[in-house]
């Protein structure tokens, strides 16, 4: 009879692991440099208009898909000019026309932005950037960690957050 239980006990446990990574609908990407790690879900475009449609101005977003992105500073850093202490951040964004306001909140493991209004009390820092339009669209969400910066471009939009 134990061995029924740890049997089904598996199986369950393996159907919900392959349903849980299933219900993911893009591919999930890792980029790191000595310092700074972000993973995040990289949507593409397909042809779509991205920012005031699918992803509205005004409205916070998880900057990615599925699970909302997480950044890890390695040390203590300036986040486009306010202090951050080491450690593991969900990282949001809300989109505007002009200026961009990105958010490293303190509540992990947290899928989509669906509930940031019942975790907002948890932000570490928020601050205001300035959009780049980009001159050819990008196809795929894709941040890069250039010296001083964390950068995602997506569709026509370029945003940059100094780190020091």
């Amino acid at each position: 009879m134990k061995h029924l239980l740890l049997a089904a006990f598996f199986c369950m446990a393996t159907t919900l692991g392959f349903a849980q990574e299933k219900a993911r609908k893009s591919p999930h990407v890792n980029v790191e440099n000595k310092d700074i790690k972000v993973v995040y879900g990289q949507p593409s475009k397909k042809g779509r208009v991205i920012f005031g449609t699918l992803e509205p101005f005004g409205k916070v977003w998880r900057t990615g898909a599925d699970e909302a992105t997480e950044i890890t500073f390695k040390k203590d850093v300036v986040f486009g000019g306010k202090p951050v202490k080491a450690g593991t951040y969900t990282l949001f964004s809300i989109p505007d026309p002009k200026t961009w306001t990105v958010i490293l909140n303190g509540k992990l493991g947290q899928w989509g932005a669906y509930d940031y209004d019942k975790v907002k009390g948890q932000d570490v820092v928020s601050v205001k950037v300035p959009r780049e339009t980009l001159k050819a669209p990008v196809e795929k969400l894709t941040f890069t960690l250039p010296a001083n910066a964390v950068v995602f471009e997506w569709d026509d939009t370029k945003v940059s957050v100094p780190v020091k």
